[in-house]
């Protein structure tokens, strides 16, 4: 019990010290927070690599393997078990790039990753960036097709036109084959501030998470970490 309650402390200081050690860096840029960067990153890949071995690389690779050179993969299952050799081949081909004369073979490695990810991420780029979208565009005007307890008036004149009217100003602010003059200048204007509008309500999204995890980093030194000891102590007074 005494290892688990000093287990504990030492892991709320830890804790706070390397926060107060981030925290330094509004102050200005310093060894102490170098430092806590440094563990940060190092503790990040360390856990992504152990992660990434236990949940990827020996379910996924060397269990199979080790099944099948052991003669207990079933009789059905032999030919895929077969093919992870080629992703086993693949994969140590990655270390050929500490070598300098077999460097050149990881590019295979390298060509193939790249291909594949490209090829299976297509469709989900297309479909979420494309299709979506100009789903989103297509947009009901008729104030009498809304389901019973909608105002048709309200939700057309509100939300559908103008994001219909946004979508085609933002369009003909990126429409180059005539000049942005007249009303094509007007509306490509008119663009302009809907992709203003855009962007800082992305900006004010990021910065409003950035809020939330310094809420929640003072939430840990206040409560966690010194919110217990004052607790302690005021029970002992």
């Amino acid at each position: 019990m005494l290892a688990l309650v000093l287990y504990q402390h030492v892991g709320l200081w830890v804790g706070a010290l390397l926060t107060l050690a981030i925290f330094s860096f509004l102050y200005k840029d310093n060894p102490v927070y170098k430092f806590a960067e440094h563990v940060f990153v190092g503790v990040a890949a360390g856990w992504t690599v152990a992660y990434t071995y236990w949940s990827a690389f020996v379910p996924n690779l060397w269990t199979p393997l080790d099944d099948l050179f052991h003669g207990k993969t079933e009789d059905e299952e032999v030919v895929w078990s077969w093919l992870l050799v080629v992703p086993a081949t693949l994969g140590l081909l990655f270390f050929a790039r500490f070598t300098q004369k077999w460097a050149w073979l990881s590019r295979w490695s390298i060509a193939f990753l790249v291909g594949t990810y490209a090829g299976v991420n297509l469709t989900g780029m297309f479909q979420t960036n494309l299709i979506l979208q100009a789903k989103a565009t297509f947009v009901n005007l008729n104030p009498n097709g809304f389901p019973a307890g909608v105002n048709g008036m309200e939700q057309v004149f509100l939300y559908n036109l103008p994001i219909l009217f946004g979508v085609l100003a933002c369009l003909t602010y990126f429409f180059f084959s005539k000049p942005h003059a007249g009303f094509i200048g007007v509306t490509a204007r008119i663009g302009i501030l809907f992709l203003m509008a855009a962007f800082g309500a992305s900006f004010g999204y990021t910065v409003m998470a950035r809020i939330s995890l310094f809420i929640g980093r003072l939430q840990f030194l206040f409560s966690e970490w010194l919110g217990q000891y004052f607790e302690s102590l005021r029970q002992l007074a």
